[in-house]
């Protein structure tokens, strides 16, 4: 699969005032490496993002967010969120910083 390069740039640009920002293909899709930790993903029409665990089930309530499923095993505290709900500049702002919050931590 292939991902997006409009939701790269948007991640890109989402990002330019961090530090530390690695970009690498994995997933079949291109990952955004925070401090040499996964953070944010673009995919084909939708993004990862890498989450505190504890925000999990409050996230995947929120319109077009999933748990990210690989092998059959959910992986909780990674969610992917659709690209049509993410329309508005809060939209992208919200999952950014969630992903950047949790990276922090890391």
């Amino acid at each position: 699969m292939a991902y997006s390069e409009l939701l790269a740039t948007k991640l890109r640009k989402a990002l330019e005032k961090v530090t530390a920002v690695e970009e690498k293909k994995m997933f079949g899709g291109l990952a955004f490496i925070v401090n040499g930790k996964m953070c944010l993903t673009a995919g084909a029409d939708r993004i990862m993002c890498r989450i505190d665990p504890a925000l999990h089930e409050a996230s995947i309530a929120r319109k077009g967010c999933s748990t990210v499923i690989m092998g059959g095993k959910e992986y909780k505290g990674y969610v992917h969120v659709a690209a049509d709900s993410l329309r508005t500049k809060a939209d992208w702002d919200h999952w950014v910083k969630l992903a950047l919050n949790f990276n922090k931590t890391l």
